[in-house]
């Protein structure tokens, strides 16, 4: 079967890959679900590990089969599988699994010790962007079929899910916790995703991006019933002093300077949740007395997130469920990319490289249902 792969460490290395197709006893204990893909959302996780920038083989493999963002249908289960999984059913896999570490013995392995980790599409395991997977069924989700359309959205729709998710469990520390205003940074994909999660708990919503308006990221913001601000144009404290003070603030920009000016504005008693991977050297001066002396007097935290457990892909299909229900078509216009086949990965590239206007670039690798 066909898939789409990259040689880790070698710069634009990205081609077509003829490898077996998987078997259901691949998967020990009957645990097995193959699974046959529907679509893979791709993002800059894909591009940088073909820019050579990290990613490894499975052992034994001089290549790496990407893509993390599955969505696909079952064909065939073990005899162990849970009936909610079976064959006909809509499934998402999850992208990281357990290492040596005991927080990945008890399902928490996106809170791994572990110095080396396991993450399909990235790291040392093969991803789905292929035309069958074949995984263990602990780690498989299934999804109604009113989510056939978007269900692609729930994998990136995790890491708005933990994020919102932790934030919410830390602060079960204050008893009464209820926060009102949120800021989200960022427009991008992620961003958008944790605009949703916000407005679908209620908060009263300002996104805080680059791009001035006319832009289409922000007439979606503006269709949640929040308010989009660009940074073109105001400061995040002007921000804060006309919409906050903020009780949650959840960076997606990948600019790490930005992340001190919300450490300042955040309301008391708040969380600022971070989850974007920078790299690089950037520098920033800060006002670190008085940030210190805010989270101290405010009892304010500040956390860091990655990836997402069983619980945040739970809690995700629940929202995307919602999100249809709330602002029905809200979802299928983020889906804004779709490449025709696995056979057009050059096209994926320069979609996620050139095309600015993209919001989620996804690969149409099967065009219906069918198993």
């Amino acid at each position: 079967m066909k898939a789409v792969a990259v040689y880790p460490g070698k710069a634009d290395s990205v081609h077509l890959e003829d490898v077996p197709k998987p078997l259901l006893d691949d998967v020990p204990d009957g645990r097995g679900v193959l699974v046959k893909v529907l679509r893979v959302g791709v993002d800059g996780t894909d591009k940088e590990i073909n820019a050579a920038e990290y990613g490894a083989s499975p052992p034994g493999d001089d290549f790496l089969i990407i893509g993390h963002e599955n969505f696909g249908v079952v064909v065939e289960v073990g005899a162990n599988v849970p009936d909610t999984i079976c064959p006909g059913t809509y499934v998402v896999a999850s992208v990281r699994r357990p290492g040596s570490s005991l927080f990945g013995q008890i399902g928490l392995q996106d809170f791994t010790t572990d110095e080396v980790y396991y993450e399909r599409g990235i790291n040392l395991l093969h991803g789905y962007l292929t035309e069958y997977y074949v995984e263990d069924s602990d780690f498989v989700f299934p999804l109604p079929a009113s989510l056939r359309d978007v269900g692609v959205l729930l994998e990136p729709t995790t890491v708005a899910e933990k994020g919102i998710n932790h934030a919410f469990e830390i602060q079960r520390r204050l008893k009464i916790w209820q926060p009102q205003r949120a800021a989200i940074l960022g427009s991008g994909t992620i961003g958008l995703l944790m605009a949703l999660a916000a407005r679908l708990r209620g908060l009263e919503l300002t996104v805080y991006s680059l791009p001035r308006k006319p832009y289409r990221n922000a007439d979606l913001v503006e269709e949640l019933g929040g308010t989009y601000i660009s940074s073109a144009d105001h400061t995040l404290e002007e921000a804060s002093e006309e919409r906050g003070p903020f009780d949650l603030i959840m960076d997606a920009t990948g600019f790490s300077p930005i992340v001190w000016e919300a450490a300042e504005v955040l309301g008391k008693n708040g969380v600022l949740v971070l989850s974007s991977i920078t790299g690089g050297d950037r520098r920033a001066e800060i006002n670190s007395d008085k940030i210190n002396q805010g989270f101290v007097l405010g009892n304010k935290v500040m956390v860091g997130t990655v990836n997402a457990s069983p619980a945040d892909f739970r809690s995700g299909v629940d929202d995307l469920i919602k999100a249809e229900a709330v602002f029905p078509g809200w979802l299928h216009k983020l889906l804004t990319t779709p490449i025709p086949g696995l056979e057009n990965y050059d096209q994926m590239i320069r979609a996620l490289t050139d095309d600015r206007d993209a919001i989620k670039v996804y690969v149409e690798v099967a065009q219906n249902g069918a198993a």
